[in-house]
C-alpha cells in the first residue's frame, strides 16, 4: 500500500496546530518575547530528552517522546515567526494572529519537505527515530553556530532552513509514532 506522505502530514499539522491553539488560549502569546537563542535551546531541552528516553529505554515523568516532538515542531515554528517579525517587549500578537502565522510557516515547511521528498524518494521512510532525533540534535548545534556567529555563514544553509529542517524531520518522526504505528 503507497502511503501518502502530503495526507499524513496535513494529519501531523492538524495536532501540533491544534496544540499550539490551545496554549494560545491558556498563556497568550508570552512566547514573543524569547529571544531566538532562548527558543533554539528550549528545542534542545526536548530534543535531548527525547534522546535520553531513547538511550535509556525508560523515563520518569509520565510524558513520552510524541509531545516532545510536537513541542520541537511548536517551537521551531515560534522561531519562524521571531525571525520574520522580530522579538517583542510584550506579548503583542493575538492568539488568532499566532495561529494564522504559525500555519503559514508549517505550509512553507510542507512545501520544502514535498519538494526534498520528490528528490529523496522518500528515505526518511527507512530511516529509525533515533536518527531522526540524532539528526534533529545536529541541526540544533548548527543553530547555536550559526547563532554564535551573529547569523553569518559562509556556505551553509542559513537559521530558517535549519529550523524548517527540524519541524521536518519531528513531524516524519510523529507520522512513524502516531500514524504508522497505528496501522
Amino acid at each position: 500500500m503507497k502511503k501518502d506522505t502530503s495526507q499524513q502530514f496535513s494529519q501531523i499539522i492538524q495536532l501540533c496546530q491544534g496544540v499550539f491553539g490551545a496554549k494560545q488560549k491558556d498563556y497568550g502569546t508570552a512566547w514573543r518575547i524569547l529571544r531566538l537563542a532562548s527558543l533554539t535551546d528550549q528545542i534542545y531541552i526536548k530534543a535531548n530528552r527525547i534522546r535520553s528516553i531513547q538511550i535509556k529505554g525508560d523515563q520518569k515523568i509520565d510524558e513520552g517522546i510524541v509531545p516532545e516532538f510536537i513541542g520541537i515542531v511548536n517551537y521551531s515554528v515560534m522561531a519562524l515567526i521571531q525571525m520574520e517579525k522580530g522579538v517583542a517587549e510584550s506579548a503583542d500578537m493575538s492568539a488568532q494572529e499566532a495561529v494564522s502565522n504559525f500555519t503559514k510557516h508549517l505550509v512553507a515547511a510542507r512545501d520544502l519537505m514535498m519538494d526534498k521528498n520528490h528528490d529523496y524518494d522518500e528515505a526518511w521512510r527507512n530511516m529509525r527515530i533515533s536518527s531522526l532525533t540524532d539528526i534533529v540534535l545536529m541541526k540544533l548545534l548548527r543553530i547555536k553556530q550559526i547563532e554564535d556567529n551573529q547569523g553569518k555563514t559562509t556556505v551553509s544553509e542559513g537559521l530558517e532552513a535549519n529550523y524548517q529542517d527540524i519541524i521536518n524531520y519531528s513531524i516524519f518522526a510523529l507520522i512513524k509514532l502516531t500514524i504508522e504505528h497505528d496501522s
